[in-house]
């Protein structure tokens, strides 16, 4: 049996533990933390949506929770190990030598939402380097499976998602070939160059920014990218840049600029300081399925953290694809469609 516990977040939020055993990493016991949205006086949903983060992130954004909510969703959100609500003493934040290691609470994720919401169909959603984990490990579900139908999973919304390594085109050859060998024997050594504070300034509500979170979790700066970790991220690129099959239809939102900086200013506060957005651009055909792509302009590298204009715009470009991901449900359900030919699982 599931048990809930009230959660950081407050009223209507609650989180369960979830147990991933001996980490293969060697940093001991790794487990996950699923958080819920339960507002008070409402106990019918007729569909959910999972929710995951990425790097030198956690799930604190109420508004999306309350957004959804407010739409007949259940809400969860995944704080995946060593992330976050999941990290334990002695323990490198965000550190894994392969992404494929995430199957694991994504899968344990899915099962908690199925056992609850049995016949609601289920939309997933990410963030960033999570926006890279989700995929892959939709490949392999799709793979694995034989196609998408009985999962019950019905579309992807990817929010800025991290398809490629930003910079010149030496980084992306030579430099990581460099990471390839460091990675493998100096993995937790951190990579040179880290530790910019330009993007949390712009989000922070105790800086320049209007959001509150918990800056442990989510320091200014970042947390230190090790050579392992980013090893890991390269090879999963190369697997993406390979071509995926994930079996649903994908929204993916961005900014339509990226601007780098070592310092703030106000330009930061209508770009993707973080991404390359060219990058999304040129990978986004790699997942297979049916792709909307939206620029959102004056967006952040996460758009639900943008500025009201952007921000809202984001949430009307989401919520218009879902009405249409809806109406494919409606429709196949209706004629009986097969959904692993359509694409639209229910």
């Amino acid at each position: 049996m599931t048990t809930w516990v009230p959660d950081v977040l407050g009223d209507g939020y609650e989180q369960t533990t979830i147990p991933l055993g001996d980490d293969p990493d060697g940093e001991g016991q790794v487990e996950a933390t699923l958080v819920r949205y339960q507002p008070p006086g409402v106990a019918n949903f007729d569909r959910a949506v999972i929710y995951v983060h990425g790097f030198t992130d956690y799930f604190f954004q109420r508004h999306i929770a309350e957004h959804f909510a407010a739409k007949g969703y259940a809400f969860y959100a995944l704080d995946l190990r060593k992330c976050g609500r999941s990290r334990r003493e002695g323990q490198t934040a965000h550190f894994v030598t392969d992404l494929a290691m995430y199957d694991a609470e994504l899968n344990e994720a899915l099962s908690l939402v199925r056992a609850e919401r049995a016949d609601a169909p289920v939309l997933l959603m990410a963030h960033s380097t999570g926006g890279l984990v989700l995929p892959l490990w939709l490949n392999r579900l799709n793979r694995r499976e034989g196609g998408s139908s009985g999962l019950g999973l019905a579309g992807v919304v990817l929010n800025s998602p991290w398809f490629d390594l930003q910079g010149p085109p030496a980084i992306r050859s030579v430099g990581t070939a460099a990471i390839g060998v460091i990675g493998r024997f100096r993995a937790k050594t951190p990579v040179p160059g880290g530790g910019l504070d330009t993007y949390g300034l712009s989000l922070a509500a105790s800086e320049q920014g209007e959001w509150d979170y918990d800056l442990d979790w989510k320091p200014l700066a970042g947390f230190p990218i090790t050579f392992g970790w980013i090893r890991a991220v390269r090879h999963g690129h190369a697997e993406l840049h390979r071509g995926l099959d994930i079996g649903i239809p994908s929204l993916i939102l961005r900014s339509k600029v990226t601007h780098f900086s070592r310092r703030y200013s106000s330009a930061v506060d209508a770009a993707d300081a973080v991404l390359d957005v060219r990058q999304i651009a040129r990978w986004a055909g790699c997942l297979g399925d049916r792709t909307t792509i939206v620029p959102i302009e004056g967006a952040r590298h996460d758009v639900f953290l943008s500025t009201e204009d952007p921000r809202a715009r984001a949430f009307e470009e989401m919520d218009e694809w879902l009405e249409w991901l809806h109406r494919g449900e409606s429709t196949d359900h209706a004629s009986g469609k097969d959904h692993s030919e359509s694409g639209h699982i229910s």
